[in-house]
C-alpha cells in the first residue's frame, strides 16, 4: 500500500481546497484520492439482497436506504460566482434647512474668518433651491455643512465663483493622473451673462454650482482614498472590509487651504507602490498613443536550443529592446554580433536564458507564448493602462501602508513576496486555484506555522470529489489511511451512509510523507480556507503558467517561508520537521498578508511589471467602472 501512495504522489500534483460549507473544516484537498479509487470493490464493502442484482444502498447500522436511487445524480457544491454589479445608491441632498431665517446679513462668522465677500441671505435661499444627488457619506456631509448657517460658501464669492473654485476644478480634471475618470467629477462653470441684470438667475446657478462642486470634491475625496467601487459586489472572490473615509472636515480645511488643489490631490495614496504605478501611466500616456513599433515574434510550437527559425532575429531584436540595462550589458557581444542567423546558437540560448531568468520564468531556454509575450512586451500601450487604472483602484482597497513587514501574494504573477525592514528579502514562484477553483482576494494576519499537518478534507472536495468513489467503494478512505468521524466519533469510512447528507462528517489525512500539505502550513484563519502550504508533489512549479491548485496557496521553498515569517532559521525549521509530531507554532508577531490581484506591479526595484489577467478579473473592475460612471452622470 505504501508503494502505491507513494506512485500517486508523483503522479499526480497534491491541490488545496476551499470550504464552501459551514460544517466542514477549513483545510486542503488532493487530487491522488481521483488517481487511486478505481480499484474492484471487496465484499466486506457491499451490502447485498438476498436476491440476485446490484447493490443497495445502505445505512450506517446495514439498514436498506429505501427509495434512494444510487444513480441519481450527485449532489454538488458550487463556488462563488460573479456578479454584474451594482452602484451605490445615490440620493438626494435635503436642502431644506439651507436657507436659516435668522440669517439676514452676512454669515454669521464672517468677523472672525476676514472674510468681506461672505454671501448675504438671499444667495443661501438659493442654495436651498439647489438640487444635487450624491451616495449617502457625502450627502451627510454637505448637509450638516451648508445647514450650518455659520458655515460660508466654500467655491463662491459674491457674485462669481473664487480661484479655491479654479484649483479645486484643475485637480478634478487631472483625476485621470491617479487612476481615477475626470467624468465622475465634471461640474460645469455656471453661465452667467454679465448682460443678464436679473441676480435672481445668478444667484441660482452659483448656489447650483457651489453645491455639485462641494459633493465632486467630496466624491474624489473619498474615491481616491477607499476605491471608486465596492470590490465586494465584483464577485464572491473579492472580501474586503471597505475603508471608512472621514469626510466630515474636508469642506472646511478646503476653504482654509492656501492651496486647495494640492490639498485634495494630497488624499491619494503616496505609497511607493503606488508612485510607481502612477509614474508608469503617466509614461505611457505620454508615449506616442500605441504607435511605438511593435515586435512581433510567431512561433506555432515550442523553440528549444539546437532549433533553428526565422524568429530568432525578432527573439534578439525584442530581447535587446525590452530587456533590462543589466542585462544588455552583460550580454551586449551577443547582441552587438549577432548577424540574422536562424540558428538558436549557444550564445542565443544563454541570452534568452537570462532573459527568462530576470522575468521569473523557466530559465532552461526552451521559448513558449509565456516568454515570447515578455519579449514581446506582452502588452499594448493601452492595455497596460488598463491594467494601472486596475492596479491603482485595487491598491485602494488595501491598506496604504502596506507595513515595513508583510507576505504578499500576487496571483497572476504566481510569486509570493516576504518583506522585512521595508525591503523584500525573499521570493518564490507559488501554485494558486485553478480558474475553476479561484484564489480569493483579500488580507489577513499570519499567525501560525504548523509543522507535520494534519488535512481536514472541506465538505466541497467530499462531496464534489470524494463521493463518487466512496458511493462505488465505501471502504475507499478506510483503505488509503484517511480518519473519518461522525458528529464528532471516529468510523470506518465503510460504515458511512454516502448517500445520506454529509454535513456532520469530517475526514482527515494524517500526517506522513503522502500527506497533501507535505511538511508544513502556514496559517492565517480566514473564512475561505485559504493558506500557504509544502506539496510533495513539486512538478508544477517547473510551469510558467502555475493557476492549478484548489484554491491554497503552494510555496516552491516553504521551510524559507516558515523560518522568514517565525523569526528563524532554515535549520531550526528542519528540526521541527523531523520530529515527525503534528504541532504548531505562534509567530512571534502577527503579520500582514495580502493575498492579491495584480495584473500590474512594481518590482522591489520599482519597475512596474505586467502578467496576463488568469481569471479574467479586470474585465468586471472595467465594467464596474462603466457602471458608475453611468450612474454619476445621471445624478440630476
Amino acid at each position: 500500500m505504501t508503494f502505491v501512495l507513494k506512485s500517486a504522489a508523483s503522479a499526480l500534483a497534491i491541490s488545496c481546497g476551499v470550504a464552501v460549507m459551514s460544517a466542514a473544516p477549513a483545510h486542503a484537498y488532493t487530487l491522488m484520492d481521483m488517481l487511486r479509487g478505481d480499484r474492484q470493490r471487496t465484499q466486506s464493502t457491499i451490502f447485498m439482497d438476498q436476491a440476485p442484482g446490484r447493490p443497495v444502498p445502505r445505512g450506517a447500522d446495514g439498514g436498506s436506504l429505501g427509495g434512494l436511487d444510487p444513480e441519481a445524480p450527485l449532489p454538488k457544491v458550487s463556488g462563488p460566482r460573479y456578479y454584474t454589479y451594482k452602484t451605490e445608491t445615490l440620493q438626494f441632498v435635503d436642502t431644506s434647512r439651507f436657507a436659516d431665517p435668522v440669517v439676514t446679513g452676512a454669515v454669521a462668522d464672517v468677523s472672525a474668518s476676514g472674510d468681506a465677500s461672505a454671501e448675504p441671505a438671499v444667495q443661501r435661499r438659493f442654495l436651498a433651491q439647489a438640487e444635487v444627488r450624491a451616495n449617502a457619506d457625502v450627502a451627510k456631509v454637505l448637509e450638516a455643512y451648508y445647514g450650518d448657517s455659520r458655515n460660508p460658501l466654500v467655491w463662491v464669492d459674491g457674485n462669481q465663483i473664487n480661484d479655491r473654485a479654479k484649483s479645486a476644478m484643475a485637480t478634478l480634471a487631472d483625476a485621470a493622473s491617479v487612476g481615477l475618470d475626470p467624468a465622475d467629477y465634471t461640474v460645469q462653470t455656471p453661465a452667467i451673462d454679465p448682460a443678464n441684470p436679473d441676480p435672481a438667475f445668478r444667484d441660482r446657478a452659483l448656489t447650483q454650482f457651489e453645491l455639485e462642486l462641494s459633493a465632486k470634491v467630496l466624491a474624489f475625496v473619498q474615491d481616491t482614498v477607499r476605491g471608486r467601487i465596492d470590490p465586494n459586489k465584483i464577485s464572491g472572490y473579492h472580501d474586503f472590509q471597505r475603508k471608512a473615509v472621514n469626510l466630515t472636515s474636508v469642506l472646511k480645511l478646503a476653504r482654509m487651504s492656501p492651496d486647495v488643489g494640492a490639498y485634495i490631490a494630497s488624499r491619494s495614496p503616496d505609497s511607493a507602490q503606488f508612485e510607481a504605478l502612477k509614474a508608469e501611466l503617466a509614461k505611457l500616456r505620454a508615449a506616442d498613443g500605441g504607435n511605438e513599433e511593435r515586435i512581433v515574434v510567431s512561433l506555432d510550437k515550442l523553440l528549444k536550443p539546437g532549433d533553428s527559425s526565422p524568429e530568432i532575429a525578432n527573439i534578439v531584436k525584442a530581447i535587446g529592446k525590452h530587456g533590462s540595462e543589466t542585462l544588455k550589458t552583460d550580454h551586449a557581444a551577443t547582441l552587438a554580433a549577432y548577424a540574422g542567423s536562424t540558428d538558436y546558437s549557444p550564445d542565443i540560448v544563454s541570452l534568452v536564458e537570462a532573459f527568462q531568468q530576470e522575468r521569473g520564468l523557466k530559465a532552461d531556454g526552451v521559448i513558449g507564448q509565456a516568454t515570447v509575450r515578455a519579449m514581446t512586451g506582452g502588452d499594448t500601450n493601452a492595455s497596460k493602462i488598463d491594467k494601472l487604472v486596475v492596479a491603482m483602484e485595487q491598491a485602494r482597497w488595501l491598506p496604504e501602508d502596506l507595513g515595513s513587514r508583510y507576505v504578499m501574494i500576487n496571483q497572476p504573477a504566481f510569486m509570493v513576496y516576504y518583506h522585512n525592514d521595508g525591503k523584500e528579502q525573499l521570493s518564490m514562484r507559488v501554485v494558486v486555484g485553478g480558474k475553476n477553483n479561484q484564489t480569493y482576494f483579500f488580507d489577513d494576519e499570519i499567525e501560525t506555522v504548523e509543522f507535520n499537518p494534519f488535512w481536514g478534507v472541506p465538505q466541497s472536495i467530499i462531496i464534489n470529489e470524494m463521493l463518487p468513489k466512496l458511493r462505488s467503494d465505501p471502504n475507499y478512505l478506510d483503505q488509503l489511511g484517511y480518519e473519518v468521524e461522525v458528529n464528532g466519533h471516529a468510523v470506518a469510512s465503510s460504515s458511512v451512509d454516502w448517500y445520506g447528507s454529509t454535513n456532520n462528517v469530517s475526514v482527515r489525512q494524517p500526517p506522513s510523507s503522502d500527506n497533501a500539505l507535505g511538511e508544513l502550513k502556514i496559517l492565517f484563519p480566514n473564512s475561505h480556507a485559504i493558506y500557504m502550504h509544502d506539496t510533495p508533489s513539486k512538478n508544477f512549479f517547473k510551469r510558467d503558467m502555475r493557476a492549478l491548485s484548489h484554491g491554497c496557496v503552494r510555496l516552491a521553498n516553504p521551510r524559507a517561508m516558515a523560518a522568514a515569517v517565525l523569526g528563524t532559521t532554515v535549520d531550526d525549521v528542519a528540526k521541527q520537521i523531523a520530529t515527525g509530531q503534528n504541532h504548531a507554532v505562534k509567530v512571534p508577531q502577527k503579520i500582514p498578508v495580502y493575498v492579491s490581484y495584480f495584473t500590474a506591479w512594481p518590482n522591489k526595484d520599482g519597475v512596474v511589471e505586467y502578467f496576463d489577467d488568469v481569471y479574467g478579473r479586470d474585465g468586471y473592475v472595467d465594467k464596474a467602472f462603466d457602471a458608475t460612471t453611468k450612474a454619476r452622470g445621471a445624478q440630476i
